[in-house]
């Protein structure tokens, strides 16, 4: 019989919610924009389920949104098992340790790396257009994502950002593995995370409801979004990955 105390309790409905309780933490709505004043922080969200999550917390404290696209690179047969990941601007993050434990050959990692990097080159022209990211030069970057567990596609995204000059990054989930985001602190300047809980196995069980979020409510977000002073997306290219 399993004890009931010992199951984990849900700590959010959905990435709404989530995103909602986020937007309210002190330390992000001291970056929150009056309306017609220069904003000093920039939300990069990790797509597809970090989307909804920034959102509410961009919604909330008027702040320009945009996508930091990371892919996680599983390992082979096993691919939602990451060994690491890949983001814009050529940045490759691997866990070597755990690939050499694993035993996968450099020609498998490779494979999977190139098959990645064409779905980065696909999302960014289908949600981006192609077009250059926001200037981040002397702001603070909050990228986030909906749950870090094993944090593979946040240091991909923080280490991307750290080439653009940021003032500060900083990773922002509502829940993640306690390893994990101690891991992350060592190269963000700082991780946002309010619930870090020792029984952790997945980022879902967190949630009451946590469907796959899709292309279209990404697009549909990030439209929404360009009211908060920032253009987001491309309307041209929604044809593209809807069809």
């Amino acid at each position: 019989m399993y004890n009931i105390w010992a199951l984990p309790q849900k700590t959010y409905r959905d990435r709404v919610d989530a995103g909602q309780q986020l937007a309210k933490d002190p330390r992000i709505t001291a970056f929150a924009c009056p309306q017609n004043e220069e904003p000093k922080a920039v939300i990069l969200a990790l797509p597809r389920g970090g989307v909804p999550v920034a959102y509410e917390i961009a919604k909330q404290n008027n702040l320009p949104l945009d996508l930091m696209l990371v892919r996680k690179i599983g390992i082979p047969m096993h691919e939602e098992t990451a060994m690491g990941a890949i983001a814009m601007h050529d940045v490759v993050y691997l866990n070597k340790d755990f690939i050499r434990r694993m035993q996968i050959s450099q020609k498998a990692v490779q494979q999977v790396i190139d098959r990645e990097s064409i779905e980065l080159d696909r999302r960014n022209k289908a949600y981006r257009g192609g077009r250059p990211y926001p200037d981040l030069k002397g702001k603070t970057v909050l990228i986030v994502d909906d749950g870090v567990a094993t944090g593979a596609t946040m240091k991909a995204a923080i280490l991307a950002v750290q080439q653009l000059y940021p003032q500060k990054v900083v990773g922002v989930a509502p829940v993640g593995a306690p390893d994990s985001v101690s891991d992350l602190a060592k190269v963000a300047d700082e991780m946002l995370v309010p619930h870090t809980p020792e029984m952790f196995s997945a980022v879902g069980q967190w949630y009451a409801s946590f469907p796959q979020t899709d292309d279209k409510e990404v697009l549909e977000l990030l439209t929404k979004a360009e009211k908060f002073g920032h253009p987001t997306v491309n309307r041209n290219s929604q044809s593209e990955i809807l069809a």
